[in-house]
C-alpha cells in the first residue's frame, strides 16, 4: 500500500532583527575602527565646533556620520571578499607608482597621531593629579604588552573594552543641559557660518571622522581576523553600528560643549580644556568624566593608529602582519607598531606645547582622507577584488557623492588657508 509523501512542515520564518546577545557576538572591527577615530584630537576637534560654534555644526555632522557609515562598510566588505588589507589591493591592483604615494598619504596622515594620543593620555591623567611622567610610560607598557604577547582576539576584547568608555560622553552630555529645541533645529536645518574657521572647523570635523587609519584598520582587522564572504553580513552589522555609535559618541561631545560653553564662541586647545570647562555648568562629575572618556579614547587610538601604519606598510611590502604572530614571524609588522608606540610616547614626554598638534593633525587628514577614500571607492567597484559583492548601483552614487564632498571641502579650505598665509 502506497503512502503519500507528507510535506516537510514549514520552516520557521527569521525574525529580521538582530538579538542583543548576537550583535554583542559580532562586535569587532567595526566598533574598534570607528570608536578610534574618536580620538584625542576628535574630542578637541567636537568640543572646538561646540564651543566655537555651539549646534551650528550639527547638520554637518550628520552628513558627515552618514557618510561614514558608508565608507565603513564598504572597507569591511573589502576585507571580507578580498581576505586582504587596503593597502595591499592597492599594491596588487595599481601601479608601483601610485601605490608608493598611498604609502607617502598614509605615513603623512598618522604623522604625529601617535604622538598626540599619549600627550591625550597624559592630559587626561593630569586632571586626576596624575604627572604623564608615570602615566605615558605605563600606558606604553600596557599598550605594548596587550598587541606584542597576546593574539588578535585577545587583543580585540581589551579595544571593546576600551570602546564602553565612550559611554561617559552621552552622561555628560545630559548634564550639561542642553536646549533639545535648538538642537533638533540646528540638525535638520542646515546652519552655515560664512567664515574661515567655520570651513577648517568643518573640514577638521570631516577628517577626524572619516580617519585614514580607521578604513586601513577596518579592512585589515577583517583579514586578520579570518572573516570571509560567508561571515560578512554578521561583519556588516558590525561596521554599520560601530559607526553609528562612533556618530552618537560625535554628537554627544558636540552637545555638551555646545550647551556648557557654546556662547564663548571661543576655539578649544584640547580636550583637556573641554573637560575644564564643562565644570562651572555641569559640575565637576561632567569633568571627571570627560576626563575618563579622553583617557580611554587615547588609550585606544593609541594602539589603533600605529597597528593601522603598520598593516598598510607591511602590506605594501607583502610582508607577514597579523596580530597573533610572534615576533620572530612578523618582525616587520610587530617591530613597525613597537617602534610608533615607543617614539610616540618618548616625544609625547618632551616639555613643550603639543597640544595645537591635535587638531592640526585633524585638518591635515582632512585633505588626505580624499586619496584613500579614492581606492576604497575603486577597488569596491571592482568585480576582480570583491566578485559580486561590488558596490549596487544607489550605493555607488552615494559613495561617489560623499567622496566628491569631503574633496571639495578639503580644496576649498587649502584654497582658504592659502589665502589666508599669503595676506588676501
Amino acid at each position: 500500500m502506497s503512502t503519500l509523501p507528507v510535506a516537510p512542515p514549514p520552516a520557521p520564518r527569521r525574525r529580521r532583527f538582530v538579538r542583543p546577545a548576537m550583535l554583542f557576538a559580532v562586535l569587532g572591527p567595526g566598533v574598534i575602527a570607528a570608536s578610534a577615530g574618536n580620538d584625542a584630537g576628535g574630542i578637541a576637534t567636537y568640543a572646538s565646533a561646540g564651543s566655537q560654534f555651539q549646534y551650528r555644526t550639527m547638520f554637518i555632522a550628520v552628513l558627515i556620520i552618514a557618510a561614514l557609515v558608508a565608507v565603513q562598510e564598504m572597507a569591511a566588505r573589502l576585507g571580507a571578499y578580498s581576505g586582504e588589507g587596503l593597502m595591499s589591493l592597492v599594491r596588487e591592483e595599481f601601479s608601483l607608482r601610485i601605490g608608493a604615494f598611498a604609502v607617502v598619504c598614509l605615513l603623512i596622515a598618522n604623522l604625529g597621531l601617535v604622538v598626540s594620543e599619549f600627550a591625550g593620555i597624559g592630559a587626561a591623567f593630569e586632571i586626576f593629579g596624575v604627572t604623564r611622567y608615570i602615566s605615558v610610560p605605563f600606558a606604553v607598557l600596557l599598550i605594548l604588552g596587550v598587541v606584542l604577547f597576546g593574539s588578535y582576539k585577545r587583543a580585540e576584547r581589551v579595544f571593546l573594552l576600551l570602546s564602553l568608555v565612550f559611554l561617559v560622553y552621552p552622561i555628560a552630555m545630559i548634564l550639561a543641559g542642553p536646549d533639545w529645541g535648538q538642537v533638533a533645529k540646528d540638525t535638520f536645518i542646515p546652519h552655515f557660518v560664512a567664515s574661515r574657521d567655520f570651513l577648517l572647523v568643518a573640514v577638521a570635523l570631516v577628517g577626524t571622522t572619516i580617519t585614514p587609519y580607521m578604513q586601513l584598520y577596518q579592512a585589515a582587522a577583517v583579514a586578520d581576523r579570518g572573516i570571509g564572504p560567508d561571515e560578512y553580513k554578521h561583519e556588516r552589522v558590525d561596521a554599520i553600528f560601530g559607526a553609528l555609535f562612533a556618530g552618537f559618541i560625535f554628537l554627544a561631545v558636540l552637545i555638551a560643549t555646545g550647551a556648557a560653553i557654546g556662547h564663548t564662541g571661543v576655539p578649544l586647545t584640547s580636550a583637556a580644556d573641554a573637560a575644564k570647562a564643562l565644570e562651572p555648568v555641569a559640575g565637576s562629575g561632567a569633568e571627571a568624566l570627560f576626563a575618563v572618556g579622553l583617557l580611554g579614547a587615547s588609550m585606544l587610538a593609541a594602539a589603533i593608529v600605529p597597528l593601522s601604519t603598520a598593516y598598510g606598510l607591511a602590506e605594501a611590502v607583502g610582508a607577514e602582519r597579523s596580530v597573533s604572530r610572534r615576533f620572530r614571524e612578523a618582525p616587520l609588522f610587530l617591530g613597525l607598531f613597537a617602534g610608533q608606540v615607543i617614539i610616540g610616547g618618548a616625544v609625547a614626554l618632551i616639555p613643550v606645547n603639543l597640544i595645537d598638534l591635535l587638531i592640526g593633525m585633524q585638518v591635515l587628514n582632512g585633505f588626505i582622507t580624499p586619496v584613500i577614500l579614492v581606492f576604497l571607492f575603486i577597488l569596491t567597484n571592482r568585480a576582480s577584488v570583491v566578485g559580486l559583492a561590488v558596490n549596487g548601483p544607489r550605493f555607488r552614487v552615494f559613495a561617489l557623492l560623499c567622496v566628491v564632498v569631503v574633496s571639495v571641502l578639503a580644496i576649498a579650505a587649502l584654497g582658504v588657508t592659502v589665502a589666508q598665509a599669503l595676506g588676501f
